[in-house]
C-alpha cells in the first residue's frame, strides 16, 4: 500500500474532455511491481463490463444503471417497449435526455463522458492513495480509450453514407 502514494502521485491528471495522457497498457506497465499480483490481474482483464475488483462492483452497478435508462430511453423514442425492471434515477433520466437531444452523437457521448467522471468521482469518494482511486482511475482511462475510437470524419462520412442510401430508397418509391 506504500508505493500507492508514489503511484497514484506520478499518474496524470484525467479529465473528461481531455486527451489520452497514456494508454491503458502503459498504466499496466506503471502498476507492475506496485501492486499485489491479485490486483494487477484484475486492472490487466477490466473492462467497462467487468464486475470484480475494488470500486468495480458499485461501477457496474451504476454504469449499468445509467446503460438501461440509455437503452430505455432510445427505445421509447423508436416508440418501442423497453423492460422497466430496473431503478429509476432521476439524474439518469435527466443527463440521458440531454444527452439525446444533443445536437449529433459526438456531443451526446461527450455529455455521457461527463456524467460517467461525476459518477466515478462520487464513487471514489474520500479515498486518496488506495484500490479505490487505482481502479476509478482505470476506468476512467478505460472511458477515455473508449472515447477515443470516435472519429468525427468517419462518423460524417458513415452518416452521409445512409442518409444518401435513404435517400434513395425514399425516392425510389
Amino acid at each position: 500500500m506504500a508505493s500507492y502514494y508514489y503511484l497514484i502521485s506520478s499518474l496524470p491528471t484525467l479529465t473528461s474532455d481531455g486527451d489520452m495522457p497514456m494508454t491503458y497498457e502503459e498504466f499496466l506497465v506503471c502498476c507492475q511491481g506496485n501492486v499485489s499480483g491479485e490486483t494487477y490481474k484484475l486492472l490487466e482483464s477490466l473492462t467497462l463490463s467487468s464486475s470484480e475488483g475494488p470500486l468495480v462492483k458499485e461501477w457496474a452497478s451504476t454504469y449499468g444503471t445509467l446503460i438501461k435508462e440509455l437503452n430505455s430511453q432510445r427505445s421509447m423514442a423508436l416508440g418501442k417497449q423497453y423492460p422497466s425492471g430496473f431503478d429509476k434515477d432521476a439524474t439518469n433520466t435527466q443527463k440521458v435526455a440531454a444527452a439525446l437531444a444533443a445536437k449529433n452523437p459526438l456531443e451526446a457521448e461527450q455529455l455521457l463522458l461527463d456524467y460517467e467522471f461525476e459518477l466515478l468521482d462520487t464513487l471514489v469518494g474520500m479515498h486518496l492513495f488506495d484500490d479505490y482511486v487505482l481502479f476509478g482511475y482505470a476506468i476512467k482511462l478505460k472511458l477515455l480509450e473508449r472515447r477515443s475510437c470516435f472519429e468525427k470524419e468517419k462518423g460524417q462520412a458513415e452518416f452521409k453514407q445512409l442518409f444518401d442510401q435513404a435517400q434513395k430508397s425514399v425516392y425510389s418509391l
